[in-house]
């Protein structure tokens, strides 16, 4: 349970972290604000010709008499709607990174710039466009694994008392925990740690990632919320990486003091394993 709170502390830390570096939060909230409209867009879109393409889609029902027909597409179509708002909530992140990817690049180096006992910043050595591929094709597995766990659950919201109670719960911490390999993937790629391994690492402290992207997966419902905690929560998952690699922590670092230099020494990640450059 330690580690369940420590990663809640991750996500405060990142708060605070980017609530005393005011430019770095500036150009943070760009790429949340667009990602944002894009899918207002999208969702408004959906609200309104959502039942058209449901019609489109069910022409054998034209013919069904009394209220059967409306109730069956008025059904498909709430449907529809509520997998574009869970498709929407479980890809933000994945969408918002990927548009703003030199913004959150910049804005991790420098955490780990801030916190790091040498003042160094692992750097991955590929050029610009390398790093993109990279992100956006990690980023669509990512997608596909989260939209897989969201139809099943879905499925699993007609079981009667279950589906109203613990498939929810479980809802909240398969999206923690996908938002969580995400938002650690900024720090961890610039570290040439492929998927794989990253997930790997993830599963090794299960309530660890918890403890991070639970709490946040619930914020990110609003979407306002997460547009201003994107920025926070790439710095947290920065310091989280540094947990999850056993990389020292310069003391007061991640709060934004100068320090004394020293430095704390972080659990090991699960052994066996070693970050590729180490």
């Amino acid at each position: 349970m330690r580690d369940l709170g420590a990663g809640f502390r991750y996500l405060l830390k990142g708060q605070r972290w980017v609530a005393r570096h005011g430019r770095q939060y500036g150009f943070g909230l760009l790429p949340g604000l667009i990602t944002l409209v894009l899918y207002a867009a999208a969702l408004v879109a959906l609200a309104l010709w959502g039942e058209d393409l449901v019609g489109w889609a069910t022409p054998f029902a034209d013919d069904w008499a009394g209220p059967w027909l409306g109730l069956f597409r008025g059904f498909l179509t709430a449907v529809l709607f509520a997998l574009g708002l869970l498709l929407s909530v479980v890809t933000f992140t994945a969408v918002t990174l990927l548009i703003g990817q030199p913004f959150y690049e910049n804005l991790s180096e420098k955490v780990d710039r801030d916190v790091s006992p040498d003042g160094h910043a692992p750097e991955s050595g590929l050029p610009f466009w390398r790093e993109l591929w990279i992100s956006a094709r990690d980023s669509l597995r990512i997608v596909m694994r989260a939209a897989l766990w969201g139809v099943l659950l879905f499925a699993c919201g007609f079981i009667p008392v279950a589906g109203q109670t613990v498939v929810p719960v479980i809802g909240f911490f398969v999206t923690g925990f996908f938002l969580t390999e995400e938002l650690t993937a900024v720090a961890l790629q610039r570290r040439r740690v492929e998927l794989r391994t990253r997930l790997t690492l993830l599963r090794s402290r299960k309530t660890l990632v918890w403890g991070f992207g639970t709490p946040l997966a619930v914020a990110f419902l609003v979407p306002f919320v997460a547009v201003f905690l994107m920025p926070g929560a790439v710095a947290g998952a920065t310091l989280m990486a540094r947990d999850l690699l056993g990389e020292d922590i310069r003391e007061g670092g991640d709060d934004g003091e100068e320090g004394d230099g020293a430095a704390k020494t972080l659990p090991r990640p699960p052994s066996g394993w070693s970050s590729p450059g180490r």
